[in-house]
């Protein structure tokens, strides 16, 4: 079990104090129903992880815990060979005692595409909705939030996360926490500043009242940063695959940017502004010794990169900020 106990004492002084009316109920669930059959091995590793304490971090250009001088060779293998029985790592990369944790996904680039056009988040309540093992939330925390909450009911993303945030000083670790909740579990809070939904809207089938959910968690004039995948076309192209989608079972719709726009005015945004469309490549996307199976690589034509294996363009992905009116 996970004990969440300190995060509910720190909401309770919050803004976000009303959640409680739900929260602490929603979590149990979570935990009453785990069916994956490693979730008690986790566990377990995360209770054999070496105890090593630093007061060095990095948020702000990246996410690094402590230096290699404050660990010795044996509680690093040890370390090394707790978190890698926790693969695959598919977002970050990490840096913890100078252990380099590869994962998949360069997710630090996508950070930096995105950074440049969201609000100052210096004391702002932020909320990540589908926030993987959460290493936007630490980027989110180096610049400058008061917390940042993630939600993601990905059993083994729960596990990563509580395994980095072992090693964060308690003054940082208190501030920021993934908590195992879905969307839907989300009751209409409209108190975030700004809420990160990034890789999530094409696994809903159902985008419009997906973008109506992110609304409902923010206050007025809060800002929504939505990253997800997108096609060429006008404001009437939708592609909804036929079958998978490069290998992905639970892709539904992949709009236009023009598309996507529309359907933020239809629920309640304004000020939408497409900031970013970026071409997935194979240095973003990658097998490394952290995640061994297949990736973007092997999702390709190979004899055209510029389409999916199922014949569809290969991912283009757009960055677009909005405000709640």
């Amino acid at each position: 079990m996970i004990d969440y106990s300190d995060f509910y004492a720190r909401i309770a002084k919050s803004p976000l104090h009303h959640w409680l009316r739900s929260l602490p109920a929603d979590v149990h669930r979570w935990q009453e129903h785990q069916l994956h059959g490693d979730f008690a091995r986790w566990v377990k590793i995360l209770h054999l992880l070496p105890e090593l304490n630093t007061d060095i971090v990095d948020f702000s250009s990246q996410v690094k815990i402590g230096t290699a001088q404050d660990i010795d060779d044996g509680n690093r293998a040890k370390l090394e060979g707790l978190l890698k029985q926790m693969k695959p790592w598919r977002k970050g990369p990490f840096d913890l005692f100078g252990l380099y944790i590869d994962t998949e996904w360069r997710s630090d680039w996508k950070w930096e595409r995105v950074l440049p056009h969201i609000d100052n988040l210096a004391g702002r309540y932020v909320l990540d909705i589908g926030c993987g093992s959460g290493y936007h939330l630490w980027r989110m925390k180096g610049a400058g939030a008061q917390m940042a909450i993630g939600i993601d009911p990905g059993q083994l993303f729960v596990m990563q996360f509580k395994a980095i945030q072992k090693y964060v000083p308690i003054s940082l670790a208190t501030d920021v926490d993934l908590l195992p909740l879905g969307v839907e579990d989300l009751p209409k809070l409209e108190v975030f500043d700004t809420v990160f939904t990034m890789g999530v809207l094409y696994h809903r089938r159902s985008p419009i009242d997906f973008l109506i959910q992110c609304r409902d968690q923010l206050r007025r004039g809060g800002q929504l940063v939505l990253e997800t995948l997108v096609v060429e076309g006008d404001e009437h192209c939708v592609l909804m695959p036929e079958g998978r989608y490069a290998q992905m079972r639970n892709v539904w719709f992949l709009p236009s940017t023009e598309t996507l726009c529309l359907w933020l005015r239809r629920t309640g945004f304004t000020d939408i502004n497409v900031v970013d469309i970026n071409q997935t490549t194979v240095d973003e996307q990658r097998t490394t010794p952290w995640m061994e199976n297949q990736s973007l690589s092997d999702f390709l034509d190979p004899n055209d990169v510029s389409k999916t294996i199922e014949g569809y363009p290969a991912p283009l992905r757009a960055v677009i900020t909005a405000r709640r009116i």
